[in-house]
């Protein structure tokens, strides 16, 4: 009998044959018979191992000697993704529209760039500002509608400024990048300002992002993001296990949170060539702390800076949050160690592709057009669309390609949490007694729609 069945690899975790060997923990089977392998194999071609939940079969297989064989099948690896079919069921699997073929590994970043249309480089003030000018008018119409929006539409009216809010920081972003204007004082400027709403503090977040660029994908290096590996999660509090679980699990969106003020804030995370242009970035977000903050309350008292500031800031995490882990993150794509990584890889096939309702990409500049800024960031945010037509022209089958759905939001949070060498992610309560409540919760409640 072959039980628990899951994936498309497996090892051997329990087994008795007529030669009397006994083992587990996934190690292999030693001189199994030509028989034997046949069995196991054809259990994999019948499909038990295919199965997106764990299943049970019986076979009337014949026994092998004088003992019936007893396996325990647990998936070990991914299946490799050159096999197209395997891609197309993990892409219905996960909620993805297309898991990319993977990138051979001739190919450099250069030359990649090097197929990138020359124009798709180019700065152009006129959309640099008019960019400017949707954010400021999507932002002010947003803050009217909450100003006049009974109390049940108030939701509608936060999330619509907490996504214009978010256009903010992709302005600032360019900013970072040096890919909004070609005077370097004007983005250092407009940068600064535009994360101030956000009490972001431009500098120390510009110093970090870079690194994230440089070391995309790069397990303990890529500062965007990266999953927890399972010795520091087993050493951890058990009030620290918790609010991992939580902040991985539900709270996932929201993460952004705990990154902006964890990394952004402690000069100590910063070398001492950077730490002037840090200091001055904090004093423009405390300056508006300490200023916008008591005009709001002043305005309109406590409540009001609740409906008018905080709300809108949440919605503009939850956009943060979102589009991090969508950008990086599925149970297909490895996080690699520095001695394996390739930027390539990371740049092409370790970013992801999303589309979201067209008023959330124009509201947010294309920000979730998300592989040809992984490429080069000195791509404008008003040239992504063209960069990305050349992109899937030239190497449109290693792409990673989705829509934002329930489904792809349910694969993120509930399976890709803790890093596994051979699976990329596990999620927490893999190989446990039992299963996490958290993370089962969310298993049962969150919708699996497309």
């Amino acid at each position: 009998m072959v039980t628990s069945c899951l994936g498309s690899t497996f090892s051997l975790q329990t087994y008795q044959s007529s030669n009397g060997f006994s083992f587990s923990g996934g190690r292999r089977v030693p001189r199994l018979s030509a028989k034997e392998v046949a069995f196991i194999w054809r259990c994999r071609e019948n499909s038990c191992l295919n199965a997106r939940i764990r299943v049970g079969i019986t076979t009337t297989q014949p026994r092998l000697g004088s003992k019936p064989i007893t396996a325990i099948a647990a998936p070990i690896a991914p299946a490799p993704l050159s096999d197209a079919k395997e891609r197309k069921r993990l892409a219905e699997e996960y909620g993805f529209t297309q898991i990319g073929e993977p990138l051979p590994s001739e190919i450099t970043l250069k030359n990649i760039i090097d197929s990138i249309p020359l124009e798709a480089f180019e700065i152009n003030g006129f959309k640099a500002w008019r960019n400017v000018a949707i954010s400021v008018v999507a932002y002010t119409a947003g803050l009217f509608m909450i100003a006049k929006s009974p109390w049940y539409l108030l939701p509608l009216s936060w999330a619509w400024t907490g996504t214009a809010i978010t256009g903010f920081f992709v302005i600032g972003h360019d900013c970072a990048h040096k890919s909004f204007s070609k005077n370097k004082v004007v983005e250092d400027i407009v940068g600064t300002i535009a994360f101030m709403p956000l009490i972001y503090p431009y500098e120390p977040w510009r110093f970090k992002h870079d690194r994230h660029h440089a070391k995309t994908n790069m397990l303990a290096e890529d500062t965007a993001w990266h999953p927890v590996v399972r010795e520091e999660y087993d050493s951890f509090p058990k009030i620290l296990r918790l609010a991992l679980r939580i902040s991985m699990g539900p709270l996932r969106p929201l993460a952004s949170i705990g990154h902006w003020l964890f990394w952004h804030f402690n000069l100590n995370n910063f070398r001492l060539s950077e730490r002037i242009r840090v200091k001055t970035s904090l004093a423009f977000v405390f300056a508006f702390i300490m200023v916008g903050w008591p005009l709001i309350i002043y305005k309109a008292g406590i409540a009001g800076w609740f409906r008018f500031w905080f709300m809108p800031w949440l919605g503009y995490h939850f956009w943060m949050g979102t589009f991090t882990m969508v950008h990086h993150t599925a149970p297909h794509i490895p996080f690699r160690n520095a001695d394996n990584w390739n930027s390539a890889e990371a740049q092409l096939s370790g970013t992801v592709h999303c589309d979201y309702p067209k008023w959330i990409e124009i509201l947010c500049h294309d920000i979730s057009v998300h592989i040809p800024h992984h490429i080069s960031q000195k791509i404008p945010s008003y040239n992504l669309r063209l960069a990305y037509d050349s992109l899937r022209k030239n190497w449109g089958k290693y792409l990673n390609e989705t829509k934002w759905s329930w489904r792809l939001m349910k694969t993120i949070m509930t399976k890709c949490h803790i890093y596994d060498e051979e699976e990329n992610y596990i999620a927490f309560d893999t190989n446990c007694a039992e299963e996490c409540k958290i993370i089962g919760t969310l298993r049962r409640v969150m919708p699996d729609t497309t």
